[in-house]
């Protein structure tokens, strides 16, 4: 597994406009081979902004990959009109090979 994350800090005033920006967008995530599942993640409140991570999981580096150099990503990621910047700076990618993965099982989840 791969995980990717990009990591934003959002304007306070423009969390709202951030989290619709990308409840409202075809991501074509499930159009890919190898997606798992993505999550949009609020994180904590700071001064001047509010953190976000987007979170993909892949079934292999090689399938994130070929989704950034996909049709399906420049769909995805084409940009959408704003009046006010959204966020400081540009966003902070980080990719993560997965090592160990533990889930409840089926056993633990009926108890």
């Amino acid at each position: 597994m791969f995980i990717a994350m990009n990591r934003f800090k959002v304007v306070k005033d423009s969390a709202q406009d951030f989290e619709q920006v990308w409840l409202g967008r075809d991501s074509h995530l499930g159009e890919m081979p190898g997606f798992v599942e993505f999550q949009l993640l609020r994180g904590p409140e700071h001064e001047d902004h509010v953190l976000y991570a987007s979170h993909t999981v892949w079934a292999s580096r090689a399938d994130f990959e070929a989704w950034t150099r996909s049709e399906q990503f420049r769909k995805a990621h084409s940009r959408v009109p704003t009046t006010k910047p959204l966020y400081l700076g540009h966003p902070q990618f980080e990719g993560f090979e997965t090592i160990q993965t533990v889930a409840r099982s089926d056993a633990d989840a009926a108890a």
